[in-house]
């Protein structure tokens, strides 16, 4: 199967450019994703190509066009059966996390629609049923840098896409916590060397390393994440242990 993301935007080559290459560059070569930006200022209906225009009720900025938007969604059509979400890039909207992501990978259709200004019309969102969702608490200028971060995180996790399958499964977020630290050669970069324990060739013991590291980061970064993270009772008695060696340290 071959994931269909559109991406409606008045500066497509902010999208082309990116997605041509690294992991989504590659899965657009064998076939795993087609990337497709749309220029909104095509479906626009006056000689200067307009896709925004002042807030009814006042204020600053512009606010970008219904028609332009709806006209490029409807111009690319809907297969019957097919799994599709419509999403509109907001800084008031879900927040974007690896679930969404996962959710994401499993569609025919993914279509992303980016604006700028002081944002799209509202009838957009309720016309096409959109979702919105947001990239983090702040504002950018406009949605397509956010645009490229859900495809990246989408297309990494389509079948194929990645060298080593492993890779997606062992990432931040996948089990409800962050990751654990990494190293590669050479042992001792300035003084600092790798933890003796990488060293050991004990695989059970380097497993049960990377788990304390990877709660010991969620409990000092994101506290928040291991409320709701899927703990085991060996996760338990690791955090135990970090805990008892924070009050030793303190």
């Amino acid at each position: 199967m071959t994931l269909a993301i559109d991406v409606m935007t008045i500066f497509p080559a902010m999208i082309t450019a990116p997605t041509a290459d690294g992991i989504v560059g590659r899965a657009v070569a064998a076939g795993l994703v087609r990337i497709e930006p749309h220029d909104l200022r095509d479906h626009t209906d006056d000689k200067h190509r307009t896709a925004d225009d002042s807030p009814f009720g006042g204020g600053p900025g512009m606010v970008m066009k219904a028609e332009p938007f709806l006209r490029a969604v409807d111009a690319i059509g809907k297969i019957p059966g097919e799994r599709r979400a419509v999403v509109v890039l907001s800084p008031r909207g879900a927040p974007f996390d690896q679930a969404r992501a996962e959710r994401y990978a499993g569609l025919d259709r993914l279509v992303l629609l980016c604006g700028r200004y002081e944002g799209i019309d509202e009838r957009v969102r309720e016309v096409l049923g959109a979702e919105e969702v947001s990239v983090g608490d702040f504002v950018l200028t406009g949605g397509e840098v956010a645009a490229l971060a859900v495809i990246e995180a989408t297309v990494r996790l389509l079948p194929g896409a990645l060298g080593d399958e492993g890779s997606a499964e062992a990432d931040s977020f996948s089990d409800g916590v962050l990751d654990f630290p990494h190293y590669t050669r050479p042992a001792v970069v300035r003084g600092r060397a790798v933890p003796d324990v990488l060293l050991s060739g004990d695989h059970g013991r380097i497993r049960r390393w990377r788990r304390k590291e990877a709660l010991r980061a969620t409990r000092e970064r994101r506290p928040d994440l291991l409320r709701t993270a899927p703990l085991s009772a060996e996760d338990a008695a690791l955090l135990h242990e970090i805990e008892s060696e924070e009050k030793v340290l303190a």
